[in-house]
């Protein structure tokens, strides 16, 4: 087994990177905590030449970004130089489009696209990588299987991986660890995520380790299954409001897990 690399999605901390000196000053304060791998995702119009001078200023890698895919099918060797200048090989999407989901036509179009765009990245030496949200896991409109078990079985595993958020997959009423388990051998970076439910039942993310869950377990998994990289990402509801505050305890909780 092979413990994976903690790291954060810079997404979570997004109001907090869209200017070169803002970019400098989160990768700082990151870097003071012990961080030295991110992912790239919500970031301003910072040129990636820029970007690659902050990184290194602050030891800092790249191990998975976020990226538009309509970028990936309009300019994929545009997309291929800003990675490599970067210095990240795993090219990622948050999410299939509108056009990509919810019927048999759509999410077939979707991996058709995907495909042609993962050998372009492999060609180059790349990985492309797609994140889940919930919906991949409920029923397509006119079919009994989720776009998710599409996802697994009708997709190459040599040119589409991904990246699993295990409160998603919780969330869609899924078990993470069995998912991971599904994708063995297709995932570089696994997203750590947490949420809970209010007397309403309304659905609230909070800070890892403090919501529903079982994160030791996924970690475990991950070990098991070498995934390199664990990210902590939280959309939103953040701890008193701070999307720092969250991202420190939730950077602590993922220590102590190196720790058990």
């Amino acid at each position: 087994m092979k413990t994976p690399t903690m790291a954060i999605q810079l997404y979570t901390l997004r109001d907090y990177i869209k200017t070169a000196e803002d970019f400098d000053k989160t990768l700082k304060r990151l870097s003071d905590m012990g961080v030295r791998d991110v992912q790239i995702s919500g970031i301003g119009d910072i040129p990636a030449e820029t970007q690659r001078e902050l990184l290194s200023k602050h030891n800092m890698k790249v191990c998975v970004t976020h990226k538009s895919f309509d970028w990936m099918k309009d300019d994929i060797d545009a997309v291929i130089a800003h990675h490599k200048t970067i210095g990240c090989d795993a090219v990622g999407i948050g999410s299939a489009p509108d056009e990509g989901r919810g019927n048999r036509g759509n999410v077939k179009r979707f991996i058709c696209e995907a495909e042609e765009i993962a050998k372009k990245l492999k060609e180059n030496g790349m990985t492309f990588n797609y994140h889940n949200h919930s919906f991949e896991f409920y029923r397509l409109d006119d079919h009994k299987d989720c776009m998710m078990e599409w996802l697994l079985q009708k997709t190459d595993p040599a040119l589409f991986n991904f990246i699993p958020d295990v409160a998603w997959i919780h969330y869609a009423g899924a078990d993470p660890v069995g998912i991971l388990k599904r994708m063995k051998c297709r995932v570089k970076v696994l997203h750590f995520k947490d949420y809970i439910f209010d007397s309403d039942g309304n659905r609230h993310f909070v800070s890892l380790g403090k919501g529903v869950v079982d994160l030791k377990a996924c970690f475990d998994a991950a070990k098991e299954l070498e995934i390199p990289y664990i990210a902590y990402e939280q959309d939103n509801d953040w701890a008193n409001g701070d999307a720092f505050k969250a991202t420190e305890e939730s950077w602590e909780f993922m220590q102590s897990l190196l720790k058990d």
